[in-house]
């Protein structure tokens, strides 16, 4: 994840004729900083936050006049729902103007309102995320959650009666919290299943950075990683007894929609919005992490974009191969024609490290994960989110230097 940057700002690369991609918009303000988040998130303030949207509304209007097409939205943060009427007005314009057929957005607990939901739902959102981490009151304390967000009781309540006003409904949840216990993880998804029938969940392993891992000290304490597996395996085996496919290594649904990772569905996407990150033609792309730069890129006619980075043809395959087999499967003929025949070739020492690792199971149009290589994919993914975040960590200072030098990357 090193990137080249550019002070003049960079170029993205011109859309491929009558491709249509799928579009991430970032919105990076959040009421409450959790102290594991190291994702890239700003204090809310409702000024600065209108003004944001409406540059955000003006990238998308310049890379829908470059020939970029969409036909799939995700929104992310941050949270996106913190202003719900410039949501909707942003969600709209991507609608009026490309084919999208889905819309994803997250949002928190405290958003949970049935006439903010049933608004989004008119405006075309069919998928619905809502960050809950966990159902255990002692570990929101511990998060900084509770106050804001509500208690595991006023959590649950709200799961239920909003979850029928989307196509797809997730609670996005995290484990192996410092502090977390079998015992507790058991019951929170006990309650997900049995009683809230949640139809979608997506369970992250809590991941940190040099940045948030002070204050992750101060508030969670010291992550464990020797029990990461344990707990994935109880999750694992308790969604699929209940009757749930895993959709990506850690994503577990009732029923076909929508799921967080576009990345691995979608190989190429753009990302608009401070932080946001684009992968077109090869390359990956990052936005200007500082929202003053990105105000002034957009307002003077420019993307955000501001740095990137060419990946070889044996670092592509890297990518499609840990992307691909993140959702669960790898189609050989598509990997073949996607690089011109060599993918088998060129690829062979990682397949072979992949099988020796039983990671892998190879049949003659398919490599799909393992029960074990599910696990380690979920290991893989943590660490390449690691580096995203930690690249967002080198840059994350520049935000706070703002107030003396308002252009700064």
């Amino acid at each position: 994840m090193q990137f080249e940057e550019s002070p003049a700002g960079t170029r993205l690369p011109a859309p491929a004729p009558d491709h249509l991609y799928l579009l991430y918009l970032h919105v990076p303000y959040c009421v409450v900083l959790c102290p594991f988040c190291s994702f890239h998130r700003v204090e809310f303030e409702r000024p600065k936050t209108e003004h944001y949207f409406a540059c955000l509304r003006h990238e998308i209007e310049l890379v829908t006049e470059a020939g970029f097409r969409f036909d799939e939205l995700y929104v992310g943060g941050g949270t996106p729902t913190v202003l719900p009427d410039e949501l909707l007005r942003t969600i709209e314009l991507v609608r009026k103007r490309h084919p999208v057929n889905g819309v994803s957005v997250e949002t928190n607990p405290n958003h949970l309102r049935r006439d903010n939901l049933l608004k989004l739902h008119d405006a075309g959102v069919t998928r619905l995320s809502v960050g809950v981490q966990s159902l255990d009151d002692s570990l929101l304390r511990e998060m900084q959650r509770y106050d804001e967000y509500g208690s595991s009781t006023e959590i649950q309540d709200r799961l239920r009666r909003m979850q029928d006003i989307f196509e797809t409904f997730n609670v996005d949840m995290i484990f192996n919290f410092p502090h977390q216990t079998e015992e507790s993880l058991r019951r929170d998804l006990d309650l997900l299943i049995d009683d809230i029938g949640v139809d979608q969940m997506s369970f992250y392993p809590l991941m940190t950075v040099g940045s948030t891992r002070q204050k992750m000290l101060q508030t969670i304490g010291t992550v464990d990683y020797s029990r990461e597996r344990k707990f994935y395996r109880i999750i694992a085996e308790r969604m699929l007894s209940a009757g749930y496919t895993r959709t990506s290594a850690w994503c577990f649904s009732k029923k076909p929609g929508m799921f967080d990772e576009y990345i691995a569905d979608r190989e190429e996407y753009l990302g608009l919005g401070s932080g946001a990150f684009s992968y077109l033609q090869g390359s990956l792309f990052a936005s200007t992490f500082s929202i003053d730069n990105y105000l002034h890129l957009v307002e003077d006619g420019k993307t955000g974009t501001v740095c990137h980075r060419k990946l070889s043809t044996r670092d592509q395959m890297r990518y499609y191969t840990l992307m691909q087999l993140f959702g669960g499967k790898l189609d050989i003929a598509a990997a073949e024609t996607r690089f011109n025949g060599r993918f088998q070739g060129n690829f062979r020492l990682e397949l072979a490290a992949l099988r020796a690792a039983r990671a892998i199971h190879r049949s003659t149009e398919t490599i799909t994960l393992t029960e074990r290589g599910q696990y380690m994919w979920v290991v893989l993914m943590r660490e390449f989110f690691t580096s995203v975040n930690s690249l967002r960590e080198q840059v994350r200072h520049h935000v706070f230097d703002e107030i003396e030098n308002p252009y700064v990357h």
